[in-house]
């Protein structure tokens, strides 16, 4: 799923928390965003591996949310809301596409790393692809929610989500041959430290795979 639906899925998590505690609803919203975010910051260092954690961030979220009840601060309320934002976007991942530079295609068998088996985990392609016409969709229900609960920046948070969620959809299916043209274009006259970044699936078909 795209970066929008997963930052908005975090923020919704925190929801219950305006109703039962608003005290601790800012806290728990801005952590819930981070947390569906935090994940995809590996996107050109392994992405779905170096920052996914389906396992170990759903068991200390698990601990994390139990201290927050116990003991509900700032602090561990907002520490509970990072990993369980985390936590659902490591295991969300599974349910869409592959890694493939295309994954409408289907052809990738690596949706999400699980550490703690010490393999990939297969995509479900339930919601299809990142930037789906039902990835939308998704971002689109998980916004409403939030758009009649939350106001001030929070609600700038979800108009600027959603609206970026529609221009990643619109444009999707287009970015990976620009993608690969870019590469083809100036992957050549990029530093070595550079292209040992680029994932293989921006390179393939571009005479740079070898390099």
């Amino acid at each position: 799923m795209m970066l929008p639906t997963h930052a908005l899925a975090g923020m919704a998590l925190a929801l219950p928390v305006a109703v039962v505690a608003p005290e601790f609803a800012p806290v728990a919203l801005a952590s819930g965003f981070a947390g569906g975010v935090l994940p995809d910051l590996d996107m050109y260092v392994g992405h779905r591996k170096t920052l996914h954690y389906p396992v170990y961030f759903s068991a200390l979220a698990a601990g994390a949310l139990a201290l927050a009840l116990a003991v509900p601060t700032a602090l561990t309320v907002g520490l509970a809301f990072l990993l369980l934002g985390a936590a659902l976007h490591s295991v969300t991942d599974v349910f869409g596409g592959g890694l493939e530079l295309r994954p409408w295609e289907g052809t990738s068998d690596r949706a999400v790393y699980d550490h703690y088996r010490g393999q990939w985990l297969a995509p479900r392609r339930w919601v299809g692809y990142d930037g789906s016409p039902g990835d939308l969709l998704l971002s689109s229900l998980l916004a409403v929610p939030l758009l009649v609960t939350v106001d001030g920046p929070f609600r700038l948070a979800v108009l600027a989500g959603l609206a970026v969620a529609v221009v990643y959809a619109t444009v999707r299916r287009a970015l990976p041959t620009l993608a690969e043209r870019l590469v083809d274009e100036f992957g050549a006259v990029l530093p070595a430290v550079v292209l040992a970044q680029l994932p293989t699936r921006y390179q393939q078909g571009t005479g740079l795979e070898d390099h």
